[in-house]
């Protein structure tokens, strides 16, 4: 069939044959992973579930994993990163991003505002390491906050779907109860798993307000209280040092519990995933010289950003998906010159090297191949 493909594919040169597939029925591929967007539920304030059933390339995802879809705004592609929500299977093939519409964030916004069914989407296989171990330990905690619940959530209706026999804790932090997507579920499961405990967590919400109402409340809900620590940790997870911990969530939120951790000598037990860029100061010194794209012929002066940003700047589009080093759907060969990881600061100038632009700022004068 592979070689079948190869044939047709030379007969429709200079487009692939998914070029013409498409136009019969966006979804119908030969090669290129799509997904249509089958329901679109707006139930959270500011966020959208979308269901994607993908095409038959689709092999599933582990819990934990991001993919990458694209999506055509005003004839542009876009791709970004997103976590699926629905427990892991080889057998369901249908994908539910929960998606957080973000400030300034084109591709949210967009899904936010205008998702529907239907719709057709470009699609990456599953991918990253935040996932379970595929044998499952005998204790996990879960900790999220914000929109970094969602690999987690799909740990826990993985782990709740397998029927899991042992401890576990989830704890979420979120601004107050409107804005906890999946609630009810949530209520669900822990009615259904009596050694599965699940807390909610409210810093910024009044001790005194009022929860929302819903029919039966299961999981623990505490407004007013203060943000991730040590204590919070003994109330609801007295045994963490024996479990295996993954915490998913906003920068101060996974700043604190790595310093519990790191406290406590139990790094290797802590899992992380990042939905936020940290990064590292720069030295003034380095933002001089000449940023030159070479396959675009393209030059611009280095204004320290990163490269990713700069090309954006000089009117080029450079595919990419998270803006966070993740996906390495941006890299490129840096043919010469020095970059700086902003992450970690740390720099490197040999030549002919890939390179990510989302997390690569020049130090002097730099050619890309771009």
């Amino acid at each position: 069939m592979v070689d079948l493909i190869d044939v047709v594919q030379t007969l429709t040169t200079p487009h692939p044959l998914d070029r013409y597939l498409e136009l019969i029925r966006p979804t119908l591929t030969a090669r290129r992973l799509r997904a249509e967007v089958t329901h679109v539920r707006r139930s959270t304030p500011g966020s959208v579930t979308l269901t994607l059933r993908p095409t038959r390339q689709w092999r599933g995802h582990t819990a934990g994993q991001y993919v990458q879809i694209g999506v055509v705004i005003d004839g542009v592609r876009h791709t970004r990163c997103y976590s699926p929500v629905n427990p892991e299977s080889r057998r369901d093939k249908h994908i539910q991003l929960t998606i957080k519409s973000h400030t300034g964030g084109l591709v949210s916004q967009h899904l936010y505002q205008h998702a529907e069914p239907g719709m057709v989407v470009d699609l990456e296989p599953a991918a990253g390491t935040f996932a379970l171990p595929e044998t499952r330990p005998e204790r996990i905690l879960l900790i999220s906050g914000g929109s970094g619940i969602t690999p987690v959530l799909s740990m826990l209706r993985t782990l709740a779907a397998e029927d899991y026999r042992g401890d576990l804790t989830f704890l979420h932090y979120a601004k107050s109860p409107v804005l906890v997507p999946h609630r009810a579920e949530l209520d669900a499961i822990a009615r259904a798993h009596s050694n599965f405990r699940i807390e909610l967590r409210y810093p910024g919400r009044h001790a005194a307000d009022e929860l929302e109402p819903v029919t039966v409340r299961s999981c623990t809900e505490i407004s007013g209280t203060g943000y991730f620590d040590y204590d919070e940790l003994e109330r609801v997870a007295p045994w963490f040092a024996d479990a295996q911990t993954f915490v998913c969530g906003p920068q101060a939120l996974m700043d604190a519990v790595r310093k519990v951790y790191e406290a406590e000598q139990l790094d290797d037990r802590l899992h992380t995933e990042e939905f936020t860029l940290t990064l590292a100061p720069a030295d003034d010194v380095e933002v001089h010289g000449t940023v030159g794209f070479a396959a675009s012929g393209v030059s611009v002066a280095n204004n320290g950003a990163t490269l990713l940003e700069q090309a954006e700047a000089a009117g080029l589009s450079p595919e990419y998906g998270c803006r966070m080093g993740i996906c390495f759907s941006c890299t490129a060969v840096r043919r010469t010159g020095c970059t700086r990881n902003v992450r970690t600061g740390e720099t490197n100038s040999d030549p002919d090297q890939p390179i990510q632009l989302c997390i690569s700022a020049p130090v002097g004068d730099v050619e890309i191949d771009v």
